[in-house]
C-alpha cells in the first residue's frame, strides 16, 4: 500500500518535515486533532486532557500489545482555528527529550486539504533515534484512520 504520508529528513539535520493531502475540507481536517473523541479513534489513544488554546496542554495515554501504559503530553504555545498549532511533545519515561511540533492545516480545494507538521528535535541524533523506530507506517496508518473516520462524519 502506498504511504502517503510522506516524511522528508534531511541528512545532518536535527527537523522532519511531514506532508499528508487529505480527501477532507480543511475545517474537517483541524477537528480530526482537536476533538477529544474524534483524536482517540484515529490515534488509537486515550485523551486525559486536550486544551486547544495559547498556553494549553495536553496528555494522551496508549497502552501497548502487554498492557502497559504509556503517556505523552505537550504544551500549547500557538492556536489559530483551522489554521495552525504549535506545541511540544514529550514521551513519558523514554530516552527522547522533549520535541517541538509545528502543525500547519491549509485548504487545497473546498473539499481537499493538507497537513503539514515540522518537528525539530534536540539533535540531530535524537531525530535519527526516532526515524529508526516505525515512526513513518505508524504515522501514515494513523493518518489513514483519520481520513476514514473524518470522512465518515463529513457525510452526515
Amino acid at each position: 500500500m502506498e504511504k502517503k504520508t510522506k516524511i522528508n529528513a534531511e541528512d545532518g539535520k536535527q527537523e522532519i518535515v511531514i506532508t499528508r493531502e487529505f480527501d477532507l475540507p480543511v475545517a474537517l481536517l483541524f477537528t480530526a486533532y482537536v476533538e477529544p473523541e474524534i483524536v482517540e479513534q484515529w490515534m488509537g489513544t486515550k485523551v486525559l486532557k486536550l486544551e486547544n488554546k495559547r498556553h494549553g496542554s495536553y496528555q494522551f495515554q496508549t497502552t501497548d500489545p502487554k498492557g502497559n501504559k504509556h503517556n505523552f503530553n505537550g504544551t500549547v504555545h500557538e492556536f489559530e482555528p483551522d489554521h495552525k498549532i504549535t506545541r511540544t511533545f514529550e514521551m513519558e519515561n523514554t530516552t527522547f527529550p522533549v520535541q517541538l511540533e509545528y502543525l500547519t492545516f491549509a485548504p487545497l480545494t473546498m473539499h481537499t486539504s493538507q497537513l503539514t507538521m515540522h518537528i525539530v528535535y534536540k539533535s540531530v541524533a535524537d531525530r535519527d533515534n526516532m526515524l529508526k523506530l516505525p515512526f513513518a507506517q505508524g504515522l501514515n496508518m494513523a493518518h489513514n484512520r483519520l481520513q476514514e473516520i473524518v470522512s465518515k462524519l463529513n457525510k452526515r
